[in-house]
């Protein structure tokens, strides 16, 4: 699990250093680096619609999860290094879940990317840019492994999800991550699990 854990850190600083950097330049005197980036806490009064919206979206990504873990049998995953664990990986699971990926992933695509492109040309410029280079980043490696019209399918399943992510955390939850980053994790969460109790293997 410890290296779990440095690994973890490293990505969540790698991703960070390019949005810290531009944060610096452009804005580090008007608002903190966490307000900039969007790890803030939802405004109290969409609390309750939020937490909808980022349910039924997670429920949705697990679906596209499920659809994708089939379609991928016998194909080397992310996840892979978790087959057959069991019980014990659970830990590590979480920790690659909610921090390599997910918090890094989130920070760059919905909290820099999505943010910024909007910025200068409004959002659905912003939220189209940033799903479709978060699907690409998701299924381009797939094109070898499956036939064409899976990993086209997979690609736009996974930048479909980022654009509802981004639309949930910019129109429903005042800019905040907490609603993507929770809908990642879970679906991390759930391919992890899969994984180490060889579920679609």
């Amino acid at each position: 699990m410890a290296s779990i854990i440095i690994s973890s850190v490293i990505q969540v600083a790698l991703f960070t250093l390019i949005p810290f950097i531009w944060w610096l330049i452009t804005a580090r005197k008007k608002m903190s680096f966490f307000s900039w980036i969007g790890l803030k806490k939802i405004e109290d009064a969409k609390d309750k619609k939020t937490a909808l919206w980022t349910a039924v979206t997670a429920v949705l990504f697990l679906a596209v999860s499920v659809l994708i873990l089939t379609s991928l049998k016998g194909v080397e995953m992310a996840t892979s290094e978790f087959a057959g664990l069991g019980a014990k990986a659970i830990p590590s699971i979480l920790i690659y879940a909610a921090f390599q990926t997910a918090l890094a992933e989130e920070i760059v695509f919905r909290g820099f990317l999505l943010k910024r492109i909007s910025n200068k040309f409004g959002f659905a410029a912003g939220n189209t840019i940033q799903a479709v280079i978060f699907g690409l980043m998701h299924g381009i490696m797939f094109f070898s492994a499956v036939d064409p019209l899976k990993a086209t399918l997979i690609t736009a399943f996974t930048g479909a999800i980022g654009w509802a992510m981004g639309f949930i955390n910019e129109k429903k939850a005042g800019g905040s991550l907490i609603p993507s980053w929770t809908i990642h994790t879970c679906a991390n969460i759930f391919s992890g699990l899969c994984a180490a109790f060889m579920l679609f293997a």
